[in-house]
């Protein structure tokens, strides 16, 4: 069971760095129709995850309140949304079409700028995946090892363009391959640290799973509306995205009911 929780856990992670790799095989960005191809399956795995593996089973856990049952959820969803708007409000919203964030500051470099908001938006996905494994260990929250891998596969895939559009202008600066490859995979280091917080959290607040799972799938919600779809529709009309984006939330809920 630590095995399959340290795997999940670190899955994110292997996405970004695998991102970042393309700095040493590639001098251009990946192209639009792969971009839209893995956000939009991205996006369908993250849609369906927040309902069948993290709404869903805060709702059930909370089965007690009878008809009730649903506040903790809606607080948690809430909580989630309201907490990725307070840091886009905070920090520049993430463009991967752009390869820049939508505002700069003359205190730093518009690369720089963009490094901080790829780590920054990954602790809600890390605390999202910390969330579901700490679910599968609590075994009260009807999650299971495959649907919690599927999850953490989702924002794996996710995290992918963005470890290459970090890596990438930080080469194009003249840092080397080496050094750009290093700032990508340290922006995702920020994943695996959140995941282990919110999973030891949660274990030592069981009555508060329910929020903490709702909380991700708010947060997740959020990533999904606000970025990958917009994204993933960028450039040249296309029904790549929307085609993936359906494979994605397919394959999702027919794993999590399947596998749960």
């Amino acid at each position: 069971m630590i095995t399959n929780v340290v795997t999940g856990i670190l899955i994110p992670f292997v996405g970004t760095a695998a991102g970042a790799a393309c700095v040493f095989f590639t001098k251009h960005e990946l192209k639009m129709g792969v971009q839209q191809a893995l956000l939009g399956f991205a996006g369908g795995v993250m849609a369906a995850a927040s309902v069948w593996s993290l709404i869903l089973p805060a709702i059930e856990q909370s089965a007690s309140m009878g008809r009730l049952s649903f506040l903790p959820a809606a607080a948690g969803f809430w909580g989630g949304i309201l907490f990725l708007m307070l840091l886009d409000h905070i920090i520049p919203r993430l463009n991967i079409s752009d390869r820049m964030p939508e505002e700069s500051t003359g205190r730093l470099s518009k690369t720089a700028m963009l490094v901080l908001a790829v780590t920054l938006h990954n602790i809600p996905e890390g605390m999202a995946v910390g969330a579901v494994y700490a679910g599968y260990l609590s075994d009260s929250a009807d999650i299971t090892a495959g649907v919690a891998f599927a999850l953490a596969m989702g924002i794996g895939i996710q995290n992918f363009p963005e470890g290459a559009i970090i890596s990438m202008p930080l080469h194009a600066e003249k840092k080397s391959r080496c050094r750009a490859f290093a700032g990508g995979v340290l922006s995702g280091a920020v994943e695996p640290i959140a995941a282990v917080i919110t999973v030891f959290l949660a274990g030592s607040i069981i009555p508060a799973m329910p929020y903490m799972l709702s909380f991700a799938a708010g947060a997740m919600i959020y990533v999904v509306v606000e970025e990958l779809i917009p994204e993933m529709n960028e450039g040249k009309h296309s029904n790549t995205g929307a085609v993936m984006f359906a494979a994605g939330f397919t394959i999702m809920m027919t794993l999590d009911v399947a596998l749960g």
